[in-house]
């Protein structure tokens, strides 16, 4: 199932994708454009033209995940989607912004802090 652990990597594709595209579409813009393996543990962003679809490419043991969200008000505030990057790494805290509709280099959070107890 959709995991954001801290842990997961993610790839988000800059620029628009067709959201026409399934499984196997998505699939080669990541094994061929990006010259990615779309079967490694790791989560891969897609968004539309129109910044209202976005598409979650993922690999879970033996089989794919699709995930797909689709705003009916406003628009996902991806980065990038002018530029000519094939894609970015963001963290699962900036996803889950971006799912929010929140920009991911949002001013004025907190530093994320990981903490490691060493104990008594």
């Amino acid at each position: 199932m959709f995991t954001s652990s801290p842990q997961v990597s993610i790839t988000l594709i800059c620029g628009p994708t067709d959201m026409r595209k399934a499984i196997d579409g998505l699939c080669d813009v990541v094994a061929y454009d990006l010259e990615q393996d779309p079967c490694s543990e790791h989560l891969f962003v897609f968004c539309g033209r129109t910044r209202n679809k976005l598409k979650i490419l993922q690999w879970s043991a033996n089989g794919f995940w699709l995930h797909y969200k689709r705003l009916e008000k406003g628009a996902f505030k991806w980065p990038g989607i002018e530029d000519n990057k094939l894609s970015i790494r963001i963290s699962a805290r900036q996803l889950n912004w971006l799912l929010e509709g929140l920009p991911i280099d949002l001013e004025g959070a907190h530093p994320e802090l990981i903490y490691r107890y060493h104990g008594c």
